[in-house]
């Protein structure tokens, strides 16, 4: 059983780490998280006794099952959370991270269950990344990044990810959105800009940087 604020957190990196690189280490971990390496190595010990982390010395931390089900369902209730805040008290995309950070530690299951309800069901928070159904599960869509597609390419903004209220705002700033129809114009040979068109603008740049935190589908 999971009984502290600090150990769902590490759950939640330990699963957010190993869906973006496929495995997590100890120093990676500690990277994220802002905490010393002795004290998150003592964590995973500890977790590991609750069957939520296989952890052996100089090896991988792999999430268990058990695991896996448990940082979904924190997830869950993050995700669900961002999107209440944006769809039902009108938030911005770039302001609800820090609310959802505290209310996805209430430990009342009908709570969220009646959120989920009150939107209809979402299957994506405000940000384009799937929210896990009630058993912790999550379904994967396979977008590409805005930085792989080729001039020429007509794409639409599924997800961003790397996602601070700064680059948010940035994108706010450009008129960007999630489902937004993009014609990528031009790419710099240089350093990778990209040159698009999009509602009315016509020739708007956005450095490689920001394209590697697109998430887009092809429209054919």
């Amino acid at each position: 059983m999971i009984n502290s604020l600090t150990e769902e957190n590490y759950l939640k990196a330990l699963f957010n780490i190993a869906n973006q690189s496929g495995e997590v280490n100890v120093a990676e971990l500690s990277k994220t998280l802002d905490i010393k390496m002795p004290t998150v190595t003592s964590m995973m010990k500890k977790l590991a006794k609750k069957k939520l982390v296989h952890y052996e010395s100089y090896k991988p931390l792999r999430l268990t099952e058990k695991g896996r089900k448990e940082a979904g369902l924190i997830i869950r209730k993050h995700r669900l959370t961002e999107m209440f805040l944006v769809e039902k008290m009108n938030l911005g995309w770039e302001d609800v991270h820090d609310i959802a950070e505290q209310i996805e530690h209430i430990q009342s299951p009908v709570f969220f269950e009646k959120m989920d309800e009150m939107l209809d069901y979402p299957k994506v928070d405000p940000h384009g990344s799937p929210i896990p159904d009630s058993k912790g599960k999550v379904v994967w869509k396979d977008y590409s990044k805005l930085s792989d597609c080729e001039a020429g390419d007509t794409v639409r903004l599924s997800a961003v990810i790397k996602t601070t209220s700064e680059f948010l705002k940035l994108l706010n700033g450009k008129g960007m959105y999630l489902g937004l129809k993009i014609k990528i114009k031009s790419i710099e040979p240089f350093d990778k800009s990209i040159v698009i068109s999009y509602d009315k603008r016509n020739a708007e740049v956005l450095s490689n940087l920001v394209c590697e935190r697109l998430l887009v589908e092809k429209i054919v």
